[in-house]
């Protein structure tokens, strides 16, 4: 079995083992027996700073962090915006992979899951998507934002529900953002929407 197949499989443990109905809700009833597709690794810049974090955690979060950082050079890192939609800094320190989806590793045109990652000192503006999403953070210290409210501090396991084209953004201090995601209900290849501005 490969990294990629386990990562897949710690994915799935994850989200099965939370009780929150929300999330029970969101995954119920998907088919977890999906094709896989060959994805050329492909690294980005911010890929560095999940290569730096510290991996003594045992925690369910830690564990399914482990796993992602067992498969981090064998995924395909990729970035949805481009120099003209945020600047070039941002994407220095921006970038996601789809574990499976319509792009993944992994076959799927009923949802979409993966990985974000987001650097220290970002800003990911208000943008919003027809897909419904869940995010559930595996990293403390980043702020999130919903429906133009003011940014709020989320920690490590939170489940976050952006229903389908509501606002919301992202912001990040001190350390870095890994967070887990999930898309259904609407296309899960688009191009978020942006309303927001750079900070």
């Amino acid at each position: 079995m490969s990294v990629v197949d386990e990562l897949l499989l710690a994915f799935r443990s994850y989200l099965q083992s939370r009780s929150d109905p929300v999330l029970k809700h969101f995954i119920e009833g998907f088919g977890w027996s999906m094709d896989a597709r060959t994805l050329a690794p492909h690294d980005l810049a911010v890929v560095s700073y999940l290569r730096a974090l510290d991996r003594s955690g045992n925690g369910a979060e830690e564990v399914l962090l482990n796993r992602l950082l067992d498969a981090e050079d064998s995924l395909h890192w990729a970035q949805t915006y481009n120099i003209a939609d945020f600047g070039g800094d941002f994407l220095q320190k921006y970038g996601w992979v789809e574990l499976f989806g319509t792009r993944g590793h992994f076959a799927s045109e009923e949802m979409a899951g993966g990985f974000l990652l987001l650097g220290p000192g970002v800003h990911y503006p208000d943008h919003h998507h027809v897909a419904e999403e869940i995010y559930i953070p595996l990293t403390d210290g980043s702020l999130w934002s919903k429906d133009a409210q003011p940014f709020l501090p989320r920690w490590s396991g939170e489940i976050i529900h952006h229903p389908s084209n509501i606002r919301h953004a992202m912001r990040t201090e001190d350390h870095p953002l890994v967070a887990l995601y999930l898309w259904r209900g609407g296309p899960l290849a688009q191009k978020s929407i942006i309303s927001g501005r750079m900070q």
